[in-house]
């Protein structure tokens, strides 16, 4: 069996009063590591995750710091423009947008709700 490979297909699919709510599309090939390398499936050779791979971890450092870097440019724009910017206890991160430029007006004119 392992030799040739077996699929196993499969939809499931919530209804409620006809109405699909949701829908699962299964598909579950089961082979040899050979017969999955001749069909070309290996996905797990290049798997940081499983393989430990280095050169994958040193490029999620890599784009981790371009990353920071930009998002430290970007709250120095907004400072400039007279943004709250950062994890101060003024920056409202759960408030909608409009709410925030409009907290940030009323500490510019000195009201507070």
């Amino acid at each position: 069996m392992l030799d040739k490979g077996v699929v196993i297909a499969g939809d499931i699919m919530v209804n409620i009063l006809d109405i699909e709510l949701l829908t699962l599309k299964v598909r579950l090939l089961i082979a040899s590591v050979d017969t999955a390398r001749d069909m070309g499936i290996d996905w797990w050779t290049s798997d940081p995750f499983l393989t430990g791979n280095r050169q994958s971890q040193g490029q999620l450092e890599a784009e981790n710091r371009e990353l920071k870097e930009r998002i430290e440019q970007l709250e120095q724009r907004m400072q400039a423009a007279g943004l709250p910017a950062g994890s101060d206890e003024h920056t409202q991160i759960d408030a909608p947008p409009g709410d925030r430029v409009r907290s940030h007006e009323r500490e510019r004119s000195g009201t507070r709700r």
